[in-house]
């Protein structure tokens, strides 16, 4: 019986032990419920989700993106709508390429980043890199903030003056940040000194505002926001976005 006794007392240390190791947890389907539809709580948020279509680094559509919606979790939406609200004062708007990420979409990544011979469009978003850096260099990884619900990529828009008439007041003018949304090189890196005073003013407006919101910068890319106090550090979600 001591034996026995033994056995089950060294099972229950191992049980308890590895229950207390922290994990990257995915979740189901299901927890589509923790998000809202962003632009239904800012209608004046100006999104052009790039994942759902093919002008972006892969050249096509990435899995999940089943429609061009911004999902984000409630707490990191109602942040982003006081960054709106900040912005109009001074006649900007936010323009938005990327909310939710599924966990599927950063696989879709993973595997054109290992395809050597997909370079389509290496002129556009990495020209001045070797496609077998992109691991390396932090562009492409495994798993991705956006995953929990958190993250935003965005940039500044000028609103319009109505004053120049209708056509003129229905373009949107992106500022001009030194290069585009998703650009692999260190010209993306948020204080890159080799960018012009007036592209260096418009990514400090954007920062500023972020950050004053509860927002913060990845520095290798200007464009790259996360909650400080997201609701889901270790939660990667993996539900498609429809």
């Amino acid at each position: 019986m001591k034996i026995y006794g033994n056995i089950f007392y060294i099972t229950f240390l191992i049980t308890l032990a590895t229950s207390c190791v922290p994990t990257k947890k995915s979740t189901t389907d299901l927890d589509r419920t923790l998000f809202v539809d962003v632009k239904s709580l800012i209608p004046s948020l100006v999104l052009e989700i790039r994942y759902f279509g093919n002008y972006n680094f892969v050249g096509e559509r990435i899995d999940g993106y089943q429609s061009p919606r911004c999902l984000l979790t409630e707490k990191a939406a109602r942040a982003l709508k006081k960054v709106q609200k900040d912005l109009r004062k001074k006649r900007l708007s936010l323009i938005v390429y990327d909310c939710y990420r599924p966990e599927k979409a950063v696989d879709h990544f993973v595997r054109w980043a290992k395809d050597l011979n997909d370079t389509k469009m290496k002129s556009v978003f990495y020209p001045q890199m070797k496609k077998t850096s992109l691991f390396k260099k932090g562009y492409i990884a495994e798993k991705s903030g956006h995953s929990r619900g958190s993250t935003v990529d965005v940039s500044l828009i000028a609103l319009p003056d109505i004053s120049t008439g209708p056509t003129a007041a229905f373009k949107k003018k992106v500022l001009d940040m030194g290069t585009h949304f998703d650009y692999f090189g260190e010209r993306s890196h948020t204080r890159n000194g080799t960018i012009s005073l007036r592209q260096k003013s418009n990514r400090m407006i954007l920062k500023n505002v972020m950050e004053k919101n509860g927002f913060k910068n990845l520095a290798e890319e200007w464009w790259h926001y996360t909650l400080i106090d997201e609701p889901f550090r270790d939660t990667y979600f993996n539900f498609e976005i429809e």
